[in-house]
């Protein structure tokens, strides 16, 4: 994985603060023949890649850190609820010929099935072929009876981390799960659909990450 590269007067603050610590930004200036306002971009890169540390009237610390550990600090605080897609999600009495309309107008490998806005299957690409495969007459049955049905559907809440669900999507070799909060309608308790995360959701933050590295 790329990691951050430092420009020289970078380079020159790092090893300023990791032989004066605690050291003030004044102090750094004024070793460096430069002013304050010259430093503070400089200062602001450093800190927020975490190698430098800042506290109120105390000054700069080397906090000892690579760019990987700041990295792994970074996916670890980003939540699904951050990253999640917007739900694609069909009644339970639709048609299989419908479903699959909305599956591929959406472009996703796997469409939500609910009943009375409580999340009760899910219907993949691979359960669409199986049926026509089958000679189900896609035009009548109703995708709730192709569908996976609860409680055998593996979910992921806003709350947890990519991680988290990046382990699910691994561990029960999935495109995408449903992400839901739990509901309750007319008595009955369940999970309502806010969103999706997929395999695609989780390797743009990859992505991104390396893109921001070699800049």
């Amino acid at each position: 994985m790329s990691v951050i590269q430092y420009t020289e007067r970078q380079n020159q603050i790092i090893n300023i603060v990791k032989k004066n610590q605690p050291i003030t930004s004044e102090a750094i200036a004024k070793k460096l023949n430069l002013t304050r306002a010259t430093l503070r971009p400089d200062l602001a890169i450093l800190t927020m890649s975490g190698i430098l540390e800042a506290r109120p009237k105390v000054g700069y610390f080397y906090s000892g850190k690579s760019n990987l550990d700041f990295y792994k600090d970074y996916i670890k605080e980003i939540k699904v609820d951050d990253i999640k897609s917007l739900p694609v999600v069909v009644d339970e009495s639709t048609t299989v010929y419908d479903a699959i309309v909305t599956l591929f107008l959406e472009d996703v490998g796997t469409v939500c099935v609910v009943s009375k806005g409580l999340l009760v299957g899910v219907v993949s690409r691979k359960d669409f072929l199986k049926s026509a495969i089958g000679g189900v007459d896609i035009n009548k049955i109703p995708v709730g009876v192709i569908m996976t049905r609860m409680p055998n559907i593996i979910v992921a809440k806003p709350e947890e981390s990519i991680i988290e669900a990046a382990e699910k999507i691994i561990e029960h070799q999935v495109d995408s799960l449903p992400v839901v909060q739990d509901a309750e309608v007319d008595g009955v308790k369940g999970y309502k659909v806010v969103g999706r995360i997929s395999k695609t959701n989780i390797t743009k933050i990859f992505v991104d990450l390396v893109t921001k590295a070699s800049i």
